[in-house]
């Protein structure tokens, strides 16, 4: 008994042998360093390809500065509306808007349509499917018109048109020297039976219907009993049919440009439509500085684009690119891509301020128009938006009903330009950019510098030896070179997107790697006044590597047809979520199960079965859940396209952001993902893993973001290095207050632990 006596000592003998965690100096940044002298090569290589994407940037910088001018264009058919509202009329209102900097006006071609619904015209159209189905229709029209239309054969497609003239303008001769004009011979007849009154046929065919959606017929019963589509019009009743001369005369009185903007509707816009279109223009001696197409195609493009490319190079006007209503890419009519390219690009992106925006007068709290003048403001500043195409705004909650005060609008223009001149853009006739192109060689080395950084990775988590990496990276150079040769296309869009990913991987493992050597140079009970710089250095360093993809992402899709959205970026949420799970497999090499003092930093085995086998806790689960749920949210809500929309409280403070800063820093970063970097090297240094792997998930977010905000390539370059700028400075000020947070809380906690732990040892004595 009395030999066994001892046997406690022995135990506690034991714990004080166990190895204490590492805290000397002396191994500090030692794996690091050996990554880089086993790997030196090819990481010179791809400091090279960074290099050369630099000048590339440089190129596109310069075409970026000298796209410095906007112009604003003034919808008339709405500002006609909004006139009658008003108590002034339309001359009165054109004055106005041109003492306020406008000097264009967009003017819509007549068609039947209009004619009928906006004009004091009497002009009725109406479809043979209609017409048909009133028995007594031929005693509608004269005996001579409907025998006519009897012997050349008629079917539910085609058009009437009756007019009558009770103005001072001619409407029969209007309409019947366009129809003459426009539409090939056979396709049509006139006939009139007086001085005063007219009716045209127009041959239509099943091409030109236009169907209202499948209704749905029930009995008595309200059960279901038929579908049909009905036949509600057909593209012949939006046909454009000239300019109306009263709107033409009084919009150059005003002293003001017209930009005609012509309806062209495929099967009706071959070479003598064009021409006719181009006649109207010259009778008024319009040559508008912009084209601004609109229905189907571009003008003439059932015979090609030949006659609107040469119309538009003989006379130097500038093709406009329609912005979406989601702010991603371009509203593509037919052939307006090759009339652009073939242009040499002599083109301006066109923001059309949707119905949407027209309501947002009063908006977010404000008393005005300032939410419409931010949406104005991004668009130029952020979205390379030269033409503005303004419409009247309307009230918040009345979509009926202008805002009829002239200062209103006063106050929008004059707000615009003012916040738009530190940017130095100002406005004119909308500046044109240079058609700058990515040199081949430039884009080889570029994508040989992505492959390479993919091929460092492996490294950054496995046991590899330095000649499997040098393998990997010579096959991956290998099929570089194949792609650049065979796939000149697709190359610089795969180029840009494994190089958004490579870099953010890099990236994600300098961090962590940093961040475990920041553990070991450290003690765990180390002061703040040790950790935040060094955390913000790291913090610094991740993103610095960060900002060298996101120039590789950028530099290849530099080009000018990519910065006016005639190509995008694909794969964007893709380049969002693999980073994040590489940054989960290189967390798993370097901590495993939230060991923490793991010495190794490769994937082994048995952390990937023990993965497999964790138990995981209800409390992680409901943690894991909400990382989930707000991971969710961040990826869902990328673009306009989604249904999440932003929050109203975010949007109030992106708009405060906005209004004081010359770029405004992406949310994301600095609200969460750059201080939970300093977040993650701060219970790196606490020996606190599994708060490690989830700050530090957090924080390759952000590392992904520095990337994703020079995916956009319509924005421009120094946009991006500003907003990068600021979030990284506001992220560290927002990081330095978590983590003293955080460090209260972790005081609380151990103070809480030791406390019940004092009391649970005097219950056990």
């Amino acid at each position: 008994r009395e030999k066994k006596a001892p046997a406690p000592a022995r135990r506690e003998a034991k714990i004080r042998l166990e190895p204490p965690p590492p805290s000397g100096g002396k191994k500090k940044g030692t794996q690091m360093k050996q990554y880089m002298k086993r790997n030196g090569i090819l990481l010179g290589l791809t400091a090279l390809a960074v290099i050369v994407s630099i000048f590339v940037i440089a190129s596109r910088w310069q075409v970026e500065n000298n796209n410095k001018t906007y112009d604003v264009v003034l919808d008339y058919i709405e500002l006609e509306w909004m006139a009658e509202q008003s108590g002034h009329d339309v001359s009165w209102w054109l004055n106005e808007f041109k003492n306020m900097g406008v000097t264009k006006v967009g003017l819509t071609e007549e068609n039947l349509t209009t004619l009928m619904e906006d004009s004091p015209l009497n002009v009725t159209a109406s479809m043979m499917d209609k017409v048909m189905q009133d028995a007594g229709w031929r005693d509608s029209y004269p005996d001579a018109f409907v025998q006519e239309i009897e012997s050349r054969g008629f079917d539910r497609f085609d058009v009437i048109v009756e007019i009558a003239n009770n103005s001072d303008f001619d409407a029969i001769l209007f309409l019947v020297q366009a129809v003459e004009a426009r539409f090939p011979a056979g396709s049509y007849f006139c006939m009139g039976d007086s001085a005063d009154e007219a009716y045209i046929f127009l041959d239509g065919i099943a091409a030109d219907a236009l169907y209202g959606g499948k209704g749905a017929y029930t009995n008595t019963k309200n059960k279901g009993f038929t579908e049909r589509e009905e036949l509600r019009s057909s593209k012949l009743l939006y046909v454009s049919l000239g300019l109306m001369p009263e709107k033409v005369e009084r919009i150059q009185s005003a002293g003001l440009e017209v930009v005609p903007r012509t309806l062209c509707y495929n099967g009706h816009n071959g070479a003598q439509y064009a021409q006719a279109v181009v006649r109207g223009y010259e009778q008024y001696g319009i040559v508008p500085d912009y084209i601004i197409s609109g229905g189907e195609a571009v003008l003439g493009y059932d015979d090609g684009v030949d006659f609107a490319l040469d119309y538009l190079t003989d006379n130097q006007i500038t093709i406009g690119l329609i912005e979406t209503n989601v702010q991603r890419e371009n509203i593509m009519q037919s052939g307006v891509d090759a009339v652009a390219l073939g242009t040499g690009l002599n083109t301006v992106r066109v923001f059309s301020m949707w119905d949407y925006l027209q309501y947002r007068y009063g908006y977010y709290g404000y008393a005005g128009a300032e939410e419409i003048e931010n949406a104005l403001y991004r668009a130029v500043v952020e979205r390379n938006i030269r033409v503005l195409y303004f419409k009247p705004i309307k009230q918040t909650d009345d979509h009926h009903v202008y805002i009829t005060d002239p200062e209103v609008y006063r106050d929008l223009f004059a707000g615009l330009d003012e916040r738009l001149a530190p940017h130095g853009i100002s406005r004119g006739r909308a500046s044109v950019m240079e058609n700058y192109e990515v040199p081949s060689l430039a884009m080889l080395a570029m994508g040989l510098g992505a492959g390479i950084g993919g091929a460092l990775l492996p490294d950054t988590f496995l046991p590899m030896k330095r000649k499997w990496t040098l393998a990997l990276a010579g096959a991956a150079a290998v099929c570089v070179a194949a792609a650049w040769k065979i796939l000149p296309n697709s190359y610089r869009l795969l180029a840009s997107f494994a190089s958004a990913v490579v870099f953010a991987c890099l990236a994600a493992a300098f961090f962590l790697s940093a961040a475990k050597g920041l553990s070991r140079s450290l003690p765990q009970d180390a002061g703040l006044l040790r950790i935040l710089p060094r955390a913000a250095l790291l913090l610094a360093g991740a993103v610095l590597i960060a900002l060298c993809g996101a120039m590789m992402t950028a530099a290849p899709l530099s080009s000018t047809d990519y910065m006016l959205e005639l190509g995008i970026f694909r794969g964007v949420k893709a380049a969002q979520l693999a980073p994040l799970a590489f940054f989960c497999v290189l967390f798993l090499a370097y901590y495993g199960l939230f060991e923490k003092d793991r010495q190794a930093n490769t994937l082994q085995i048995r952390d990937v079965a023990g993965a497999l086998r964790w138990t995981i806790p209800v409390w992680t689960l409901a943690l894991l859940g909400a990382v989930g749920a707000v991971g969710y949210y961040y990826l869902a809500r990328t673009g306009h396209e989604t249904d999440v929309t932003v929050s109203s409280v975010e949007i109030i403070l992106r708009n405060i952001l906005e209004n004081n800063l010359l770029a405004r820093p992406r949310t994301k970063e600095f609200l969460a993902a750059f201080p939970c970097a300093m977040l993650a090297a701060y219970c790196a240094v606490r020996r606190l893993p599994f708060w490690t792997g989830l700050f530090g998930l957090v924080s390759a977010i952000g590392l992904t973001s520095v990337c994703n905000t020079f995916m956009h390539i319509r924005t421009p370059l120094y946009l991006g290095f500003v907003r990068t700028g600021y979030s990284l400075v506001l992220g560290m000020v927002l990081g330095v207050i978590y983590v003293c947070c955080f460090e209260l809380a972790y005081r609380l906690c151990r103070r809480i632990r030791q406390k019940y732990g004092e009391t649970e040892q005097r219950e056990n004595v």
